[in-house]
């Protein structure tokens, strides 16, 4: 990966969310898991972002950011933009929503999209040539 000190710290944050994400969901707590899941692709996002240059305060200065400059570039590929609107919308429901109980099948997808869109991130950076 070309050197982005911050791109790689913010990677680092992003595999310990899935991890993180990955272990809730084996001890059947599903909606900590959908929101670890959501941090490990903010934080993937977050560090595609800093290879354009971009700090994004918000997390939905994240998600239009992402679509802008690394989507719509044609960087990245639409399905990750999806990814990470997805991602949102079930964390604000897990984090925010004491009715939601998320089943476990979801959850288990959250969570592998999650993991693809972090060996995306990693991909895109170590093929940058910039």
């Amino acid at each position: 990966m070309n050197d982005i000190p911050e791109a790689r710290k913010e990677l680092e944050r992003a595999s310990e969310a899935l991890a993180s994400a990955q272990l809730l969901l084996q001890g059947g707590l599903h909606v900590d898991a959908l929101s670890r899941a959501y941090y490990a692709v903010l934080h993937a996002a977050k560090a595609a972002l800093l290879t354009k240059g971009i700090a994004a305060d918000s997390h939905d200065a994240v998600k239009r950011l992402f679509g802008l400059h690394l989507v719509k570039t044609g960087d990245i590929p639409s399905a990750y933009g999806i990814i990470l609107r997805k991602e949102q919308d079930d964390r604000l429901l897990a984090d925010y929503d004491v009715a939601f109980e998320p089943e476990k099948e979801r959850v288990e997808l959250r969570c592998a999209e999650a993991k693809d869109f972090i060996e995306t991130i990693y991909t895109f950076l170590d093929n940058r040539t910039d």
